[in-house]
């Protein structure tokens, strides 16, 4: 992969102490305007293999759907509609860098879920960049969340604009700060790559230096680098032979200040239920109660495990 330098043309612009509370203020104008639509949810959790799963049944997703089917009558140049080019200003958060701009999630189920896009189209199958995780790392240095990216339509990507997502931590109101949490001591590491034996499926995980996000350019260089490492650990290396930068395989990413994980996908959902990144956080999403009862039959850790990619152990077993 190229190496790639943070430039003056692409400095970060958000103004540091501000992101938090822009996003607060920016979340109530947003809703008295009607441009932000929350979406309602109750939730339950669900033990598996030593994770307390948090699932939230979206009990209204009538708003949403209505939405999607608006967007997908507006007039066409033959290619998709882009709600980020241009994003609807009431949405409008920070400018973080000059290649991103932070804005609200506009159908949020998790509160000040925001959106760190790229000012010009990028494909959202496009390998992450310095710019995008030095964006990232300048949300981080904010305040505690997660962030996470869905690298293609299997992976979960509703946009194919490049966005990466940050939500605050703690996701769940039982204490965690994210339901994974309790396996991640577990880790298993050869050098600076790890795998969590409880995982049953491929993955590669690795520590970062929480203390690097009181500079983002440092940190986005020290993250690229892991991040290139753990795509070669999970066997989704460019090969370099694409010019665009595009991805090898769907993937999702999700990242921390101490830590990053990423999972290949092999498919969008499992009967019916669809899953994203904050799925592999410990997170998942049923429409109804339908779904609810198909994924406590299942169980959501073999839900994940059938979205994602096998263990060649796991394939030897299932030809056998």
């Amino acid at each position: 992969m190229p190496e790639e330098k943070l430039t003056a043309q692409n400095e970060i612009l958000l103004q540091p102490g501000t992101l938090w509370e822009r996003a607060k203020e920016q979340t109530e104008y947003a809703l008295q305007s009607g441009a932000l639509l929350r979406i309602p949810t109750e939730f339950e959790f669900i033990e598996q293999e030593g994770i307390r799963f948090l699932v939230r049944v979206l009990s209204n997703l009538a708003r949403k759907d209505a939405a999607k089917q608006k967007q997908q009558k507006q007039p066409s140049s033959g290619q998709d509609f882009n709600p980020f080019l241009p994003y609807e200003p009431d949405l409008f958060v920070a400018d973080i860098s000059d290649t991103h701009v932070c804005i609200l999630n506009k159908y949020n189920v998790v509160d000040y879920h925001l959106l760190l896009i790229t000012r010009a189209f990028e494909a959202q199958e496009s390998l992450l960049t310095l710019q995008d995780f030095a964006a990232m790392w300048a949300c981080l240095a904010e305040f505690d969340g997660l962030a996470f990216y869905n690298g293609g339509k299997i992976a979960g990507a509703s946009q194919r604009h490049k966005h990466l997502q940050l939500v605050p931590l703690p996701l769940t109101p039982n204490g965690l700060q994210l339901p994974v949490e309790p396996l991640l001591p577990s880790a298993q590491f050869h050098s600076s790559v790890a795998i969590i034996p409880q995982l049953p499926f491929v993955h590669a995980f690795t520590k970062l230096d929480p203390d690097l996000a009181q500079s983002p350019s440092k940190a986005a260089e020290a993250t690229l680098e892991r991040y290139q490492t753990l795509l070669r650990a999970v066997g989704l290396e460019n090969s370099g032979e694409a010019s665009d930068n595009k991805q090898s395989g769907a993937y999702n990413l999700l990242a921390t200040r101490e830590w990053m994980l990423i999972v290949p996908r092999s498919q969008e959902s499992f009967e019916s239920i669809p899953v994203n990144s904050l799925g592999f956080a410990g997170s998942l999403f049923v429409k109804d109660e339908q779904q609810m009862q198909i994924l406590k039959v299942y169980g959501p850790m073999t839900i994940l495990e059938k979205v994602a990619v096998a263990t060649k152990q796991e394939e030897t077993n299932d030809v056998v």
